[in-house]
């Protein structure tokens, strides 16, 4: 198990990753960038008192909010890089 420090929280890359995941879904736009503004807002409030965020917090915390809208896409984010 990973516990590689993460660098300070960059949503913009989180974005991304999560659009073209939520593309690659063939979830509408629209409603990917619904969930992805309600998931960065989240996350960023929840970590935002932390001063010491590991890759695993990000994760765990993004997979936690993300399951809330789509199933689907908070899977493939939790594994990314394990799906073969």
């Amino acid at each position: 198990m990973k516990t590689s420090l993460a660098e300070p929280f960059n949503e913009k890359a989180l974005r991304q990753e999560l659009k073209i995941d939520a593309r690659a879904l063939g979830i509408p736009a629209g409603a990917a960038e619904s969930f992805i503004d309600a998931t960065c807002k989240s996350v960023q409030k929840t970590l935002s008192d932390k001063s010491l965020i590991t890759e695993n917090d990000l994760k765990r915390s993004v997979y936690k909010e993300l399951k809330k809208y789509h199933a689907d896409l908070a899977y493939v984010y939790k594994n990314r890089d394990k799906i073969i």
